[in-house]
């Protein structure tokens, strides 16, 4: 496979095939120049290969002229599901596994945690390579299905082991959804509606809602209380738990290819050099919702050719298991200075961001639980009715983040972010002050408010950083990292005793950094378009 990507033919000099002459010196300056010229509002118009930066230009002007349609109002509940499924996933484990180590008695109590991490690790570094390799599509319609059936799996596990495996499993499934999620629905979006992206992570939140709900109505009611007499007949809550989330998993990853047959991305396809491709798909959503589109394959042939090496006689394991693909999208986030700087200082914030997030909403159960104890609250009904309230909460966070991330009064995404750590700081430490039972659950709500705040401002700034064609690889890594500090994270509520403040202080101590990374990132999306 020829994996040469030098930029191929400049524009002035289109080269037909066959014994077609070659033209020369159309203009001066060159096509590719002069559209970069107009496009003064691209993000990383001058970071990327010009030729690809000319072809982006056309492609956005297109989107922007086609509008925002009812196909992206699919797109944002569809791409949606997969943001709901991950965080349902990661939370159930967490939900479940008080009651599970009952009944299993496990050695190590934190299994669970690790194991879910893991799938969601090994699920992001396959699906974010997956989809600049061989498109977003395939991760798209085949992601949520493998999820749902080992989640249904998960609640027949007959002991500790086989239940952390199909965790794992399931994890997997869901771990590349917000690599492809926001990625999908970003290289749809028309210009001026790209603060959709971090609106989006409100179903983050509803993901959470529906964890909580589904613990609130089985746990309490269907669940034994001591180790000695704990056993798979008394002890069904958990399963249940698994079963109902599976089912819901498998309804979400039907409607996916039922409402919307989706097809590969136009800024995916320009990368991988199909022109034609991406000007059908956008001629399609054009005439389906009887909006002006102006493209022709022409004015990208114009332009050049910005990329020689798709061959489509190369099977798609053959691609997938190429490792000069994997090294040259990762070489692609480190094109020049500025894009190496953004690269590495996005992935720190996914780091931290990995450590403190679990250590909080994680082990939330715990600190609740805890917490409910000392204010005379022991009953498992209440604990369950205020995670409930807790997830009801963070919804609203990516709400409000995404109208600050289109203000300038805010200061775009990175000021976004800067006010949602810092405010997110601040209900840190008053936590670690709550005396009653309603400061209890009023601190846990701002907090899980504020922090989507950040949260989500940050799973939409990801994407829109990357160039189009390693957007998947950027944030499978950006996800990846996350997923490892998940994993430590585990780790260190094995180790310390997560019913204490201190796990709370360290999370304080992180966001400080955050927001200072966040001011530090060197671009700003707002009113800039997207490769």
């Amino acid at each position: 496979m020829d994996l040469e990507r030098s930029g191929g033919t400049p524009a002035g000099e289109i080269v037909a095939e066959g014994d077609e002459a070659t033209i020369k010196d159309l203009e001066s300056p060159s096509l590719a120049d002069r559209s970069v010229e107009h496009g003064e509002g691209e993000l990383l118009g001058t970071e990327i290969d010009q030729i690809l930066a000319a072809k982006m230009v056309i492609i956005n002007d297109t989107i922007d002229e086609i509008g925002f349609t009812r196909h992206h109002w699919k797109l944002f509940c569809l791409n949606g599901f997969g943001y709901a499924v991950d965080s349902l996933i990661l939370l159930i484990q967490s939900i479940i596994s008080g009651q599970a180590r009952l009944e299993f008695q496990p050695g190590y109590a934190t299994g669970l945690t690790i194991a879910v991490y893991v799938g969601m690790l090994a699920g992001a570094i396959f699906w974010g390579f997956s989809a600049d390799i061989i498109g977003r599509r395939f991760a798209f319609n085949v992601s949520l299905f493998v999820s749902s059936i080992f989640t249904v799996v998960a609640g027949a596990a007959p002991s500790w082991i086989t239940l952390g495996l199909f965790i794992c499993l399931s994890a997997f499934g869901a771990g590349g959804n917000l690599v492809l999620d926001t990625t999908v629905f970003l290289e749809y979006l028309p210009s001026k509606d790209q603060w959709l992206l971090t609106l989006m992570a409100a179903w983050w939140g509803l993901g959470q809602l529906i964890a909580g709900l589904f613990a609130w109505a089985f746990i309490p009611n269907y669940s034994c209380s001591d180790a000695a007499t704990c056993t798979k007949e008394n002890n069904p809550g958990w399963r249940y738990v698994w079963y109902t989330s599976g089912a819901f998993v498998f309804v979400l990853s039907v409607l996916r290819i039922t409402i919307i047959r989706l097809q590969e991305t136009p800024k995916y396809l320009i990368a991988e050099g199909k022109d034609s491709d991406a000007v059908r798909v956008l001629q399609e959503i054009a005439t389906r919702y009887n909006r002006p589109c102006s493209i022709s394959l022409d004015r990208l042939e114009a332009c050049g050719l910005s990329r020689s090496s798709n061959n489509p006689s190369v099977g798609m394991a053959r691609r997938l298991l190429n490792p000069e693909e994997v090294i040259y999208h990762l070489r692609g986030l480190f094109a020049t200075r500025k894009m190496a700087v953004s690269t590495t200082l996005v992935w720190l914030s996914w780091l931290l961001i990995g450590l403190a997030y679990p250590l909080y909403n994680v082990f939330l159960p715990t600190y609740l639980e805890s917490r409910g104890a000392s204010f005379g609250q022991t009953s498992a009904y209440i604990t369950w009715r205020n995670y409930a309230i807790n997830n009801t909460c963070g919804i609203f966070g990516p709400i409000l983040a995404g109208f600050m991330c289109r203000s300038r009064l805010f200061w775009g995404r990175r000021g976004t972010m800067i006010i949602g750590a810092m405010i997110t700081m601040v209900f840190f430490f008053c936590y670690t002050q709550v005396r009653t039972a309603s400061q209890n659950l009023g601190f846990t709500c701002a907090i899980s408010f504020c922090l989507n705040i950040y949260y989500g401002t940050l799973y939409a700034y990801t994407p829109e950083v990357f160039p189009s064609g390693h957007r998947g690889t950027g944030n499978g890594v950006a996800i990846g990292l996350n997923r490892i500090m998940g994993i430590v994270s585990a780790v260190v509520g094995e180790a310390a005793d997560t019913s204490t403040p201190v796990p709370i202080f360290i999370c304080a101590a992180l966001y400080i950094i955050m927001a200072i990374v966040a001011g530090a990132f060197p671009f700003e999306p707002y009113g800039k378009r997207s490769s």
